[in-house]
């Protein structure tokens, strides 16, 4: 029998998500309309000038691995197929960087984790402003709301390696971004994709823009569709979603040196989820900004930046929409939970340039507010008020300086001091018949913390390669989801948001870069120590599991390393290694919710215009564990065994306009799971008291389109 043949059939209203089909399809609609209304504006801009400087080039090979641009820095191309299946989400996305793992919920919308450091240790910026999920489990991780294929870099930096995004990342900072336009006479573009697959996979990206020297008008929109999919032993796998974004740019350049751009942006969709006790039926966006740029401001001062955000996310979830409730134990009737979060930000940067020191400095802000409302039976939350019961502010003054000390020695320092604050609103904490006054309530607390890092660079002189080494410090003021969703604080204290002290990460990065015409090869490796390390220990109770949120020191240390090879003109090899290790020295056991040796082979074949390819990804098993212990999300129930899966690929390129990439993901249907997953959860055929692993698809195609004009 399918370990999931307990999941409650969808009726069939719900299986076409009625009542709320006909709403998301019209919002699909409207995110391609976009798109489409552009393009006669693009058409119409033709006729004045050859617009193939803005056309993308279309490269005829889906992406297996991504090198190192700079010491411990990745930049890369999100629009480029990648291999597994191309990504729904952020985090989706950021799995398939060395490193990188994810949280797994089944279909969609997994939390990211890097080295294995997760939630509020990773800075997260879409165009340099936060959108902050509103969930108390993070089932709207901030990588649910972007679509990977909308931006057109993305940006890595591992470790605290960097001041000027934002405070905390102690594990690394993750940069989308979307870049000017820039027409030198009046023109257009158009992008757009198709991507379909197995599984009702089915997605629709359309991106376009038209300008001329003093402006320009970029409109976005996108739709993503999946039906449940089926795992290696051919039993489905409860996680069907549909996505859609819209997004606006207008900007005016006046001159080459200035820009002033405005965004606009909205979103939403729906998932189900196999390991949770409730789906999101409701993933609402919106997103303003305003930023200036102005270049060449004097022989001293480089440039200066200035921006503004607004984001908003407006979250629901509910046993009723996307399921038919249990009929039996806490959740047998239909409820619903809404949560949002409303996220204001600005920043100022100025980058100072003098013979061989660069300076860049500024001040940011951010502000936010979280609010939740819940209710039993459908939709009777509607009528319920909002109630606030989380206020975070933090305040950041951040420079960082390159000393470019000779031609081949480069030494890059930064610091960064913030105060940040938190007030509790919530007036009682538990619920029905646990309800009982919040002692905090009303009460604020405020940190000032400081971070920084130095790190020194050099070239060799007889070799094409690069040594570094880094030594980093961050602070980290508990987020909301260390200080408001566990059930209770340290022992003996009033709550979390009481006695949860901030973070403190300390620690040295070293590795190498090395690249000739036919070998580029990389090194990275990393080891720290973690004061007050923010750990959630799990324990079952008659009325369900209790979370306690505590603090304890930690040791990590681990590494990535890669290569690739052109065997021949047609040939080329690469292969990446992770791994990622963690103690808990407080208790001398392992730190838990940490990935697994993570190994990947690619074997590219490619001509001018068309590839093939292969990838085994290998991962080993993860014994070292600390059961019922682990993070906001997930929890180390039982050890992992390891698991190798093989794909393929391909691609053609027709012609300058055109391209076609096809995949085979898991060819030969192996049955297996990450350890990373919401395991043991009351969700889908998944009894609290028998945790399964959420399995991962079985044989998938898939194919995409890619077009460029």
């Amino acid at each position: 029998m399918s370990r999931f043949s307990a999941a409650p059939r969808l009726s069939d209203a719900q299986a076409t998500f009625a009542p709320n089909a006909l709403r998301v399809r019209l919002k699909q609609a409207t995110a391609l309309l976009c798109g489409a209304l552009l393009a006669p504006l693009a058409g119409a801009a033709e006729t004045a000038t050859d617009h193939s400087q803005h056309a993308e080039e279309l490269s005829p090979t889906v992406i297996t691995g991504i090198a190192p641009s700079s010491p411990l820095t990745i930049v890369t191309n999100p629009k480029d197929p990648r291999q597994p299946v191309p990504a729904s989400d952020g985090g989706d996305y950021l799995k398939t960087i060395p490193g990188f793992a994810l949280v797994r919920n089944g279909g969609t919308n997994g939390d990211p984790v890097l080295r294995g450091m997760f939630g509020s240790r990773l800075n997260i910026l879409t165009n340099g402003s936060m959108l902050l999920g509103a969930c108390p489990g993070r089932m709207d991780a901030p990588t649910s709301y972007i679509s990977p294929e909308t931006y057109d870099t993305l940006t890595v930096i591992k470790g605290p390696q960097t001041v000027l995004w934002g405070p905390g990342a102690s594990a690394g900072t993750i940069l989308f971004d979307r870049e000017p336009e820039n027409f030198g006479e009046l023109g257009s573009r158009v992008n757009a994709s198709v991507l379909g697959g197995s599984n009702g996979r089915f997605d629709k990206v359309v991106d376009a823009a038209a300008g001329g020297p003093q402006g320009y008008v970029r409109v976005i929109g996108n739709t993503a569709h999946s039906d449940d999919y089926k795992d290696g032993n051919n039993d489905t796998v409860p996680s069907r979603y549909d996505k859609w974004n819209g997004d606006v740019a207008v900007g005016w350049t006046p001159n080459t040196d200035t820009l002033l751009e405005l965004t606009a942006g909205k979103g939403d969709g729906e998932a189900r989820y196999a390991g949770r006790g409730m789906d999101g039926s409701q993933f609402k966006r919106e997103s303003l900004g305003l930023r200036f740029v102005q270049s060449d401001l004097s022989e001293v001062l480089e440039k200066l930046e200035a921006q503004v955000y607004y984001n908003y996310a407006d979250h629901v979830m509910d046993n009723y929409t996307l399921r038919t409730p249990s009929g039996t134990g806490m959740m047998a009737g239909p409820m619903a939970s809404n949560v949002d979060r409303r996220t204001l930000g600005a920043r100022v940067k100025a980058t100072w340039r003098w013979a061989d020191l660069q300076l860049v400095s500024g001040v940011d802000a951010q502000t936010n507010e979280h609010r939740q409302r819940s209710a039993m039976g459908i939709d009777t939350y509607k009528d319920v008020p909002r109630n606030k019961d989380a206020d975070f502010h933090n305040y950041g003054l951040f420079g960082e300086l390159t000393w470019y000390a000779a031609d081949r020695n480069r030494l890059i320092t930064g610091a960064r001091l913030d105060r940040a604050s938190a007030k509790d609103f919530r007036q009682s904490i538990g619920s029905g018949m646990m309800s009982k006054p919040n002692p905090t309530a009303d009460d604020t607390r405020a940190d000032t913390l400081p971070s920084g890092f130095v790190r020194y660079e050099h070239d060799l002189a007889d070799s094409p390669t690069t040594l570094y080494a880094g030594l980093g410090h961050a602070e980290r003021f508990p987020d909301y989801w260390e200080l408001f969703s566990p059930k209770s604080g340290p022992v003996g204290s009033l709550n979390a948001f009481d006695s949860i002290q901030p973070e403190k990460t300390t620690q040295l990065d070293v590795g190498l870069q090395y690249k000739t015409q036919d070998l580029e090869a990389w090194a990275s490796a990393y080891i720290g120590t973690v004061h007050d390390y923010i750990l959630f220990d799990y324990t079952p109770t008659p009325m369900g599991t209790s979370s306690r949120a505590e603090n304890i020191n930690a040791r990590i240390m681990g590494g990535e390393l890669g290569a690739a090879y052109n065997l021949t003109a047609h040939w080329k090899a690469d292969a990446t290694l992770a791994y990622a290790w963690g103690k808990d020295t407080t208790h001398d056991t392992a730190l838990p919710q940490m990935p697994p040796l993570d190994a990947r082979f690619g074997l590219t074949y490619s001509e001018d215009n068309w590839s093939a390819g292969a990838l085994w990804r290998v991962v080993a098993a993860q014994n070292r564990i600390d059961q019922n212990k682990g993070n906001v999300v997930g929890k180390d129930y039982d050890k992992s065994p390891g698991f190798a899966v093989f794909s393929l690929n391909g691609a053609y390129r027709i012609d300058q306009h055109w391209k076609v990439s096809s995949g085979i993901d898991n060819l030969f249907g192996k049955d297996y799971a990450e350890h990373l997953n919401l395991a043991g959860n009351a969700g889908f055929g998944y009894p609290a008291s028998d945790p399964q692993a959420i399995n991962e698809p079985g044989r998938t195609f898939w194919t995409k389109v890619d077009m460029s004009f």
